[in-house]
């Protein structure tokens, strides 16, 4: 059994997530009854949960407000992960959506609202500390954007670099251009915010290749580009590889790039190379479209899948 490597994952959005659904025992025109379920969302918390189920020890650090946020922070602590929460004036976002159609219809969304000067600086305080204590620390994306400054990314990446800290980051636009600069250990992004950050011209494996090569030069040590059902593209100093995975059914395809991020980080804390580290990742995500539970996974199953994924060394 491979050692329980401990990650710092910096949330600055969590979202407290509302799913009215349909009874298993109801009939098709039976609306008299629903079940109400409550989860955590946001792209740092479906990171946390999956590497959490993948043995490792967990640790949040993001800013957590009003009923809301009480509430995220009792079911992650419930579930086993560590919670280091910034006080939050705004309350945490928060999204109801009805499932009982069989398909996802939002009803309400409470947006997050941008961080105040002072909660930046604890959130920042927080993530150096215990990302420079932790074995790997994984940056994932304020939504919206405007919730954080990308500034704030890349001068938490200098310094946890300083500190020598493994940097895994899953981000777009602005905030990953600037991680980028200061060179983390991965970098993850989708084929189209890779277009919309004006690094590709098109979604081509030549055009993201020649846009993530870009980027390794620059000092990031490997760039990974998702790509919805097609090859994740991976791109070091010394080559290039596609990864595939088995073409599954789809439940819900939301939150298998994050169950990617974290199986990567993981696997990095692990002190597995990292192309070992991108397989557990591929099958993590390509497991977690198979459940209604986002970034949830049973840990043997995702090792075992492992198996299943095929990793292609790309020619010059």
């Amino acid at each position: 059994m491979s050692r329980e490597p401990w990650l710092c994952v910096v949330a600055p959005t969590s979202i407290l997530m509302v799913e009215i659904e349909r009874p298993e025992d109801a009939g098709d025109a039976d609306d008299s009854r629903a079940e109400i379920h409550v989860h955590r969302g946001g792209q740092g918390l479906w990171v946390a949960t999956m590497a959490r189920s993948l043995g490792a020890r967990v640790t949040v650090c993001g800013p957590f407000g009003g009923e809301t946020g009480t509430i995220l922070q009792q079911i992650s602590v419930t579930d086993g992960l560590e919670i280091t929460a910034i006080e939050y004036a705004e309350g945490s976002a928060a999204l109801v959506h009805d499932r009982r159609s069989g398909e996802r219809q939002e009803l309400a969304r409470m947006p997050a609202g941008p961080l105040r000067r002072h909660e930046t600086d604890e959130l920042f305080g927080a993530a150096l500390v215990t990302g420079t204590e932790a074995d790997v620390c994984v940056l994932t994306g304020a939504q919206p954007a405007e919730v954080l400054a990308p500034d704030f990314f890349g001068r938490l990446t200098h310094d946890l670099l300083v500190g020598g800290t493994v940097v895994v980051a899953d981000l777009s636009g602005e905030a990953a251009l600037r991680v980028a600069q200061e060179g983390p250990a991965v970098l993850k992004m989708a084929h189209d915010e890779v277009i919309e950050a004006g690094l590709a011209s098109d979604d081509s494996v030549d055009s993201l290749r020649s846009a993530a090569a870009a980027l390794v030069e620059g000092g990031v040590g490997t760039v990974v580009v998702s790509h919805a059902d097609q090859p994740t593209l991976v791109v070091r100093a010394g080559g290039a590889w596609l990864v595939h995975t088995p073409p599954l059914s789809s439940v819900d395809h939301r939150g298998a790039g994050d169950s990617m991020t974290a199986g990567i980080a993981v696997g990095l804390g692990r002190g597995e190379p990292v192309l070992d580290a991108i397989r557990l990742g591929a099958a993590a995500g390509t497991l977690n479209i198979t459940r209604r539970g986002l970034g949830t996974g049973s840990r043997e199953e995702i090792e075992r899948f492992t198996a299943h994924v095929t990793i292609e060394e790309l020619d010059g």
